[in-house]
């Protein structure tokens, strides 16, 4: 190979290596994206409040998950066995039969678990300031406060939509300050998730909610105090109240899961594991890689064509 060649593919080198960089700074860039907060084992709960109690007008709601109540006593859980697809979890030895289990140790872990929780979502940054209402709105990953001390969705402004933007890691955390109502949710308003979006990646931090009736409600509520959900409401979250109660009236609460980002319409790189968003990274190295390559051995084989 002459001198000339060996210059092409030095320059063809370096042009791909400082193309790559921009590529994977760019991308580093635009996928810093927040990770999970992390509910440890409050997890599998769907209802987990701390005093005096959980009460269900009618004892007709269905709740896929488990409930717990500390640190007042298992005698304040106002459902059925029937209810719950799950485990009912209590303090001492009260609380609906024969699916109720004490275990204290359990439920001090949860809690502790959900105040770590809290603390996290609090201290998240950076923080995007927006208008109380949310309703008619289109919110992409990130971390949000208001302006006022609380967060509004009514029916009639629209439904807020949670735009995951083809990442399914994408994470929603909506901050509310303690001296605010915190989380109102207006009756037939609606969480609207797209292109990717999980509910198991939406986390509310408030001091109290407040869910309408029929509501379509997405998300994690993190409540300081108490959280009161209306007639017909369906929840695809968990309900969490640190220090207060939990009111039901005929809701459905199904605890969310994350679907897998692995197969079906995943994105994956053949032969590189699926690593949520640093995925799109992935592709773009390995694209970047392959055609640098090819042209590397096109000018090789132009140039030993015209020394033939």
């Amino acid at each position: 190979m002459g001198k000339t060649s060996r210059k092409v593919l030095n320059s063809l080198f370096v042009s791909g290596a400082v193309i790559l960089a921009g590529i994977i700074t760019s991308a580093s860039t635009a996928h810093a994206a927040q990770s999970t907060v992390n509910l440890g084992t409050a997890t599998p709960f769907a209802i987990l409040a701390g005093t005096p109690n959980i009460t269900d007008a009618g004892n007709a709601s269905v709740i896929l998950g488990n409930v717990g109540l500390s640190p007042a006593s298992g005698a304040g859980i106002g459902l059925n066995c029937s209810q719950v697809t799950g485990t009912i979890y209590s303090v001492d030895a009260a609380g609906p039969l024969p699916c109720r289990i004490t275990n204290g140790p359990l439920l001090v872990g949860a809690k502790n678990d959900l105040t770590t929780a809290y603390t996290d979502a609090a201290g998240r940054t950076p923080v995007t300031t927006v208008p109380t209402e949310l309703g008619g709105t289109t919110k992409t990953a990130g971390v949000y406060d208001s302006t006022s001390t609380q967060f509004g969705i009514t029916a009639g402004a629209g439904a807020l939509v949670l735009d995951g933007q083809n990442d399914p890691s994408s994470v929603f955390i909506f901050n509310a300050n303690f001296n605010g109502t915190g989380l109102t949710v207006g009756s037939g308003s609606t969480v609207s998730l797209i292109n990717g979006a999980q509910a198991c990646n939406v986390f509310w931090r408030v001091n109290t909610a407040s869910i309408d009736t029929t509501a379509n409600f997405k998300g994690t509520i993190l409540a300081l105090n108490s959280i009161t959900v209306n007639n017909g409401a369906t929840i695809e979250g968990r309900l969490l109240a640190r220090n207060g109660n939990v009111t039901l009236n005929t809701d459905t609460i199904t605890v969310p899961t994350c679907a897998s980002t692995t197969g079906g319409g995943s994105t994956s790189v053949p032969g590189l594991p699926n690593t949520g968003s640093n995925q799109n990274i992935l592709s773009l190295v390995v694209s970047t890689l392959g055609a640098s390559a090819a042209a590397i051995l096109v000018m090789f084989f132009i140039r030993k064509k015209r020394t033939n």
